[in-house]
């Protein structure tokens, strides 16, 4: 597999273009979008709950549960599809992994605002690998210290795309909406949490 490494100081991000080859990621598309319990999440913006601008569900080991924006989710266990890609990227990566989020952007109303996967149950230097399925959708990095500073991806299905290092401690990354006509797109993030005590 090649592997290309993206030039963002005080990041380490890498992408893998075809990391899932063309037909095994459109019937992982079908197979998710069908047979995942698909919810709104609630998050707190500005001190308020709202509901987030796509579906999710969250999925992994019974103890994996995940504490975000003032929220706490405990996790689906996993389905077959997954687990089999989890394998894979504990394999490839030598990095284990215990949840996935599971994102669905509907159309190009739906997005992800500006944040970074920070929460302290992934730890100082998290590997969060994420798989893209679906429609093209822009994705877009941004330091923290220079917002000038941005770089956009299009990021097509069966792209793998690791974030590690201090990635998250310099960068924030977002999912715009776009008003061009564009189908549904899934985003699966693989992530290791360390249980909170008392969770």
């Amino acid at each position: 597999m090649e592997w290309e490494r993206l030039d963002l100081p005080g990041a380490r991000v890498e992408l893998a273009r075809g990391w899932l080859p063309p037909g095994a990621a459109e019937r992982l598309l079908q197979d998710l979008l069908a047979g995942l319990p698909w919810e709104v999440h609630r998050i707190r913006l500005f001190g308020r709950e709202v509901d987030s601008p796509r579906l999710s569900c969250w999925i992994g080991d019974p103890d994996a549960v995940y504490r975000y924006s003032g929220s706490r989710f405990v996790p689906h266990s996993w389905p077959p599809g997954l687990e089999a890609l989890r394998t894979r990227l504990r394999d490839e990566l030598e990095q284990p992994f215990n949840s996935v989020l599971a994102n669905l952007y509907r159309d190009g109303r739906d997005a992800m605002g500006w944040h970074s996967d920070d929460e302290p149950e992934l730890g100082p230097e998290p590997l969060i690998a994420s798989l893209s399925l679906g429609a093209v959708r822009r994705f877009v990095l941004r330091r923290r210290d220079d917002p000038g500073r941005k770089l956009a991806l299009g990021l097509e299905p069966g792209s793998l795309l690791l974030m590690g290092g201090t990635t998250q401690r310099y960068w924030k990354h977002a999912l715009p909406r776009t008003a061009r006509p564009v189908g549904p797109r899934i985003n699966l993030t693989f992530r290791q949490i360390a249980p909170r005590p008392g969770t």
